[in-house]
């Protein structure tokens, strides 16, 4: 008798378990992307720096700025082109946190403990210039014969 009881149960609990899982509804998950117009701003300014080290320095500390989408530092004309979002951030918090690695911008001159602990390599001259047209500066000669 024990055993036709326990054979029920199991089929019972069988059969619970498989109406159970027929009668789940499939929820269906919809979702919709809303796409946000983001305002974003372009901006360039120069930046002095030397090499690949300085370019990588460089775009790091910009796109550790909140609302930065993209940064790029030309190493050859000295400056930076940055698109970010101008409610989260201005361009002078892009100034300062270049600065605070080290690099002189435009605006900002670089914070000299940064600078004193960049690699040799990285070691600028304070007086050069930012913001090349990216056309190679040839010496004029025009004053003596060559």
């Amino acid at each position: 008798m024990k055993k036709v009881i326990l054979s029920v149960v199991v089929i019972l609990a069988m059969g619970f378990t498989s109406c159970k899982n027929e009668t789940k509804k499939d929820t269906e998950t919809t979702t919709t992307e809303m796409s946000k117009a983001i305002a974003t701003t372009d901006l360039s300014f120069g930046v002095r720096g030397n090499c690949g080290m300085c370019k990588s320095t460089i775009e790091k500390a910009v796109n550790g700025v909140e609302g930065v989408a993209k940064a790029t530092w030309d190493v050859d004309k000295k400056k930076i082109d940055v698109s970010f979002d101008d409610t989260k951030t201005t361009a002078m918090a892009i100034h300062n946190a270049i600065a605070a690695s080290g690099y002189d911008t435009d605006k900002v001159s670089g914070s000299e403990e940064a600078y004193k602990n960049l690699p040799g390599c990285c070691k600028y001259d304070h007086e050069m210039a930012m913001n090349q047209t990216g056309e190679s500066d040839k010496d004029d000669h025009s004053g003596h014969d060559h």
